[in-house]
């Protein structure tokens, strides 16, 4: 008995197993050829004219009665499914490899779950969305930075009272200007400090990550003039090798200030972050050659270790380290 159920189960299933129709995939069980009437070799307009009848055919709200509207719902949800995968090159041709080779199961839930989860926008579009709102953050991120610096320099007494003797002229001229309309103490320091930051930011050159940004600085600029950059790069070493390896001609201040702020290991921005009397200092020490620069590294590593010695601090940390640090099994809670 057992025996003669599997053959009929088998005698069953064998149509749509040799058709290589498989539940859950496109149409199921049916031929998407088949729902809408038309065979392989239609063409897409034929397709899309079958379509467009069928629908009229089975639309629901053209049906009186819970079992008609039912069943003709079913059939309308099949025709719409047969003609998504039938209108679509790619998804087309799946479906045709899969009628083709009925036995490759596994490449067929390929296939299909592939083009079921992945992404409907073009990669390009993100692409391009995503740069463009990492260069906004970017340049807003900068402007951020550097407002933060100069309201920083406008708290200090040095560059405030600097700021101040710069302005002062223009400071009393509106004082007195506007005094005539009778200015609240409020309105006047107000005043006072928009001409203190406008000074600030004309007379203060500031340097490093929070100098003023460019749209230079955006990536997405930075992505467009790349070619050029690589071009300037290789160009620049090509004449430095040329000028000062081949010819031995000497430095010039800039060509200094490279060598020195490659010997400290330090960025662009980073090193034009030091004040100009720290800078000066590098340049009288001449340390862009190798061997005053290791001189002086020397130097003050020793002195580093002479201001760690005297101080309180770093004592009470070594003993702690030697007592406590690592390497060192203790019982104490």
């Amino acid at each position: 008995m057992r025996t003669h159920g599997l053959r009929l189960v088998l005698l069953a299933l064998l149509p749509t197993m040799a058709l290589g129709l498989l539940e859950g995939l496109y149409c199921g069980k049916e031929n998407c050829y088949d729902v809408l009437g038309v065979t392989r070799e239609s063409s897409k307009s034929e397709i899309g004219k079958a379509y467009r009848q069928l629908a009229r055919r089975y639309h629901p709200d053209l049906h009186r009665g819970a079992e008609a509207k039912a069943a003709a719902e079913t059939q309308f949800k099949l025709v719409a499914t047969a003609y998504e995968i039938l209108r679509d090159e790619e998804s087309r041709t799946d479906y045709d490899y899969m009628l083709d080779n009925p036995d490759a199961y596994y490449a067929h839930y390929y296939r299909y779950y592939r083009r079921r989860v992945a992404p409907k926008v073009d990669v390009r579009v993100v692409i391009v969305v995503v740069l463009t709102i990492v260069s906004v953050i970017q340049y807003y991120s900068g402007w951020q930075r550097y407002d933060s610096a100069i309201k920083y320099f406008a708290t200090v007494p040095k560059y405030r009272n600097q700021a101040l003797e710069i302005a002062r002229d223009e400071i009393q001229e509106k004082i007195q200007k506007k005094g005539k309309n009778r200015m609240s103490k409020n309105d006047q320091r107000d005043e006072l400090e928009r001409i203190i930051r406008r000074v600030i930011e004309e007379k203060m050159d500031v340097k490093g990550g929070y100098a003023k940004p460019t749209l230079w600085d955006v990536l997405w600029v930075q992505l467009i003039i790349c070619p050029y950059t690589i071009l300037s790069f290789i160009v620049w070493h090509a004449q430095w090798f040329w000028r000062y390896t081949v010819m031995k001609q000497p430095y010039g201040r800039e060509q200094k200030l490279y060598l020195i702020r490659r010997h400290l290991g330090m960025g662009q921005h980073q090193f034009e972050a030091q004040e100009d009397k720290l800078i000066e200092e590098y340049l009288h020490l001449k340390l862009w050659k190798r061997e005053n620069f290791v001189a002086w590294k020397a130097e003050q590593d020793e002195e580093m270790k002479k201001k760690l010695a005297e101080n309180p601090r770093y004592k009470a940390y070594r003993r702690y380290m030697k007592n406590h640090g690592p390497g060192r099994i203790t019982f104490e809670d």
